[in-house]
């Protein structure tokens, strides 16, 4: 006789009633079955609904482009609360951001535990909203708890990019400043010290950011 083994899930969902429980053995089957370790019930799997306003779809993009920066997740639906993982899994989880961000907080740490994480399409009920998160003040502080959180997992993306923006600006103010001087112009106290700091801060930023991310690299090969 072939003895089942008993397995525990760990299921998550949003309190704004929009979930419907009886998705739940959909929403752990991927698990059960051995195909994932964590499963996402996604909005847009199948494409972004139209019916939404415009400003919430774009929001929506950007936390969701966010997040998979971050994560290294594919993700079509970061934001969802609606989720399901083996209870084996539960510790990788820090749980510690509030709010709305702990969607992508989730994320980012299944991503870094390498998790296998699959999406499923589940209907979400829009004529209930209990939700109580300002929509722009979730759209402002989630993508800047995301950027924050890839300090020491994605130091290029932190350090690197906007050092090299900032590097690349200065440089830019730099030669137009002796294009000016080579026409008899003169230069300025001010804009000089601006294309200095400009260009000092954006190669530390850089540096730092390279070398924050070939040590992230060493640890990664050491373990």
């Amino acid at each position: 006789m072939q003895q089942l083994r008993a397995q525990i899930f760990i299921v998550t969902m949003d309190s704004d009633g929009q979930h419907n429980p009886a998705d739940i053995p959909k929403l752990v089957a991927p698990v059960l079955n051995g195909e994932a370790d964590m499963v996402n019930e996604s909005r847009y799997l199948n494409g972004r609904e139209t019916d939404t306003p415009a400003y919430r779809r774009i929001g929506q993009a950007i936390l969701d482009r966010a997040t998979v920066m971050n994560s290294g997740v594919k993700i079509t639906d970061s934001q969802s609360g609606f989720r399901a993982f083996s209870a084996s899994t539960k510790d990788i989880f820090r749980f510690n951001a509030h709010g709305m961000a702990i969607e992508s907080e989730m994320l980012a740490d299944a991503g870094r535990a390498g998790l296998r994480v699959k999406e499923v399409p589940i209907g979400v009920r829009y004529d209930v909203d209990g939700s109580t998160e300002n929509p722009v003040r979730h759209g402002v502080t989630v993508p800047l708890k995301i950027f924050k959180g890839m300090e020491y997992s994605k130091p290029l993306y932190y350090f690197t990019l906007p050092g090299f923006l900032l590097g690349a600006g200065g440089f830019y103010m730099g030669l137009t400043f002796v294009r000016n001087f080579y026409l008899g112009g003169s230069l300025e106290f001010g804009p000089t010290m601006l294309m200095i700091l400009l260009t000092i801060v954006g190669v530390f930023m850089s540096f730092t950011g390279v070398l924050l991310h070939s040590i992230a690299g060493l640890l990664m090969h050491l373990k």
